[in-house]
């Protein structure tokens, strides 16, 4: 397929542009500085701008089969609503339906997943501000009538991609480990392109 990646150069996104080259898709890296993109390869395309500047998303979206988002700015907000808004409207204006986009785990019904420390202390007191931005970035995709997927992984630690973990467990459940490899959430993000199970779905994502 051919892709383009938002937040190319982030942990997530990375990652998303490593394993879809193994995979043999065709990508496009979108990012505001392309020389932090430290990967050359025959199927790897990069493309300057910035997706709090919707003048510079319709044309890098032209012609591609999915769009993956894994934007943010650490505990800041609004750069992943407001850039997925805009991303959504590009999508929308070139006829491109197909979205998949990184969340967090604990939006929405999967609040009830997260212990105390997450809940309380790391959501509700230190990373309010991103938390708030990940509830409204998922609005503007539920609302965009886009073929999207939500995916809510917890938190996000360094390891090799396993292809083992839980995935879709229920809002209530409290059994997960709350964390999950960078690795195993690109792999999980794209398995996606090739499985309608999840569509219109958001799940959690832990092992």
């Amino acid at each position: 397929m051919k892709l383009i990646i938002f937040g190319s150069t982030g942990s997530i996104g990375q990652q998303l542009v490593n394993q879809a080259l193994m995979q043999g898709h065709r990508v496009t890296a979108f990012a505001r500085n392309t020389s932090k993109v430290d990967i050359e390869h025959k199927n790897l395309q990069l493309k300057q701008g910035d997706v709090m500047d919707p003048a510079s998303l319709q044309s890098a979206i032209q012609g591609h089969d999915a769009v993956l988002v894994s934007i943010g700015a650490g505990r800041k907000g609004t750069v992943r609503s407001e850039g997925t808004r805009n991303i959504i409207n590009a999508m929308k204006e070139v006829g491109v339906s197909r979205l998949i986009c990184q969340s967090t785990l604990g939006v929405g019904d999967s609040r009830g997943n997260l212990d105390a420390l997450w809940k309380y202390l790391m959501f509700g007191l230190l990373l309010r501000p991103a938390y708030a931005d990940h509830v409204q970035q998922e609005n503007h995709v539920r609302q965009s009538k886009l073929d999207w997927t939500i995916v809510r992984p917890g938190a996000f630690i360094d390891g090799d991609r396993t292809g083992q973990y839980r995935h879709g467990f229920p809002g209530n459940d409290k059994t997960t480990k709350l964390k999950i490899s960078r690795s195993d959430v690109a792999d999980f993000m794209l398995k996606q392109l090739f499985d309608n199970t999840y569509l219109y779905k958001t799940p959690g994502l832990s092992y």
